[in-house]
């Protein structure tokens, strides 16, 4: 921690100038002001404008003599304190040395002055005020960085509380409805109960999501696929997106988009999160039957989207934070409208990776909002390409299900993915410990494997490598499944010679076209044989 000192400033006061012109040779140096005065009253003024370190006072002067100045400055707040040196043409007697030392002065020194004595004597000074100020620096530095801290402590209690009330929302009625069939699991409305725990669980699993994406985004572990697409594709994917929310709210969207195609070189996927999120806070923070509006024209090199709303607004105080992690516009954590608070966190990180801005307005409370997304656009369009075949269907025939080794320390994961591929048509069988994978692979010979890496003792990466070294497992898919979803992770995988990764929870549709995928190729390796 270190603080630049400023200049440092000496005051002189004498009424003749060739006195003035004698101290100011004598005490010249880098880092050092001096001001000159020749009457108290010049020197009061410039001691209204100036930090003072060291004032050098003549006793003897017309009007105010240097004891009247001394008792003056000692009468006042902000000079008070200054170090004074007294300046004398002869011996000061007793008497006027006790009234000097009473009004404050460190020292007397004689005319003639003795160089080296001054310097000496101003230079203890110099160094004394640079301390003080380099202290008094580094207290407002220390303060600053305790009020950060208390600040970040505040935050971090406020965002465990929402973050324990917002797992709750979905959890409740999941863990209501899991109640409802279990006594009844014919009950009149049991798909109705099954939509709504979907609908519960997927939120949850965006609430994880949001967290997962905005440390790795922080952190920079995430890369954007970027390809030339379509604005209106991320218009439609976001709508979709937040479609649910929004008609929930019984809010009226409106879409004024560009006749003409607009294309950018951008990641669908993630450009989609970011107009979604806009669209989601807008629902949440706009009264029932409110009215949003998503809009997007070109201006110049760029495309400028808004999302705008009629609802709650934004506190003045409040727009310069709108976009800080675990900041929310609310008054507190009782009223607020859901969420963690890193939704716009996430959207300023994410727009600035595709190399744009965004901005929020507001009128103030009640006025309502509009956050604008800055774009650069790219100048044609993608080049054309021929329409992908069509994948196989998982279950082709019932003697062509694949033989799949589970492996999961968790019991309660491993079981419901094997529930999850007797459903989809194939065999499987569960193992819990890595050591015992690889026996046990070797004696049921499976199509394909489903390894957890997170396992203690022998974990994921160990087993499959172990698995690799065995020309029996040649022909073997390998598939990746973690909770964590860090670029380090892939990365390790591919390096443990993993065919595939998936992150935790997997979900049913796409591990039924991956074992799909793997039934084509094993169909067709034979065909060609």
């Amino acid at each position: 921690m270190t603080s630049e000192v400023g200049p440092v400033y000496f005051l002189l006061v004498d009424d003749l100038e060739e006195n003035l012109l004698s101290l100011e040779g004598l005490l010249r140096r880098d880092g050092l002001v001096l001001l000159k005065a020749r009457s108290g009253p010049e020197a009061l003024e410039l001691l209204l404008q100036y930090d003072v370190a060291l004032a050098i006072l003549d006793v003897q002067m017309p009007e105010m003599d240097g004891y009247d100045l001394a008792e003056l400055m000692r009468g006042t707040e902000r000079t008070r304190r200054v170090p004074i040196i007294f300046v004398t043409a002869g011996a000061a007697d007793r008497q006027r040395r006790f009234r000097g030392y009473e009004t404050g002065a460190v020292d007397f020194l004689n005319k003639p002055i003795e160089p080296d004595i001054l310097r000496s004597k101003a230079s203890v000074f110099f160094e004394l005020y640079q301390q003080r100020y380099q202290i008094a620096a580094q207290r407002d530095e220390l303060k600053a960085y305790a009020d950060a801290l208390m600040e970040a402590d505040r935050r971090k209690d406020e965002f465990l509380a929402t973050l324990a009330h917002e797992l709750r929302n979905p959890l409740a009625p999941i863990r209501n409805g899991l109640d409802v069939l279990r006594a009844a699991p014919e009950a009149p409305n049991a798909e109705e109960i099954r939509d709504m725990m979907d609908r519960q669980l997927t939120h949850l699993l965006r609430l994880v999501d949001d967290l997962m994406d905005v440390s790795r985004v922080s952190q920079g572990k995430i890369e954007l696929r970027k390809a030339r697409i379509a604005l209106s594709d991320v218009v439609k994917a976001a709508v979709e997106a937040s479609n649910p929310l929004i008609t929930t709210g019984g809010h009226e969207l409106v879409l004024d988009l560009p006749d003409a195609p607009v294309w950018l070189d951008a990641d669908l996927t993630r450009l989609s999160q970011v107009v979604s999120n806009l669209l989601n806070n807008a629902a949440k923070y706009t009264p029932e039957g409110g009215k949003l509006v998503l809009s997007a024209r070109c201006d110049g090199d760029e495309v400028l989207i808004t999302v705008s709303d009629n609802g709650v607004g934004i506190p003045s105080d409040m727009l310069p934070r709108v976009f800080d992690l675990f900041t929310q516009v609310r008054d507190n954590i009782s009223r607020s409208h859901g969420g963690l608070g890193i939704g716009l966190a996430l959207v300023k990180q994410l727009v600035e990776m595709h190399g744009g801005a965004i901005v929020a307005e507001s009128a103030g409370p009640g006025k309502g909002s509009s956050f604008q997304l800055r774009l650069p656009v790219a100048e044609s369009a993608p080049p054309a390409t021929r329409a992908a075949e069509p994948s196989l269907p998982a279950l082709l025939q019932e003697d062509t299900a694949l033989k799949v080794l589970v492996v999961d320390d968790n019991f309660d994961v491993a079981q419901t993915v094997g529930w999850m591929i007797e459903t989809i048509g194939h065999e499987y069988r569960l193992v819990h410990e890595g050591k015992l994978a690889v026996q046990t692979a070797q004696e049921y010979r499976p199509d394909a494997i489903l390894l957890d890496i997170n396992m203690p003792g022998m974990d994921g990466y160990a087993v499959c490598r172990a698995l690799r070294e065995q020309t029996l497992f040649d022909d073997t898919v390998i598939i990746a499944q973690t909770g964590w979803g860090q670029t380090q992770t892939r990365t390790g995988a591919r390096e443990s010679r993993f065919d595939h990764h998936l992150t935790k929870p997997v979900k049913m549709d796409r591990l039924e076209q991956l074992l799909a995928d793997i039934l084509s190729a094993r169909r067709n390796s034979h065909l060609g044989a």
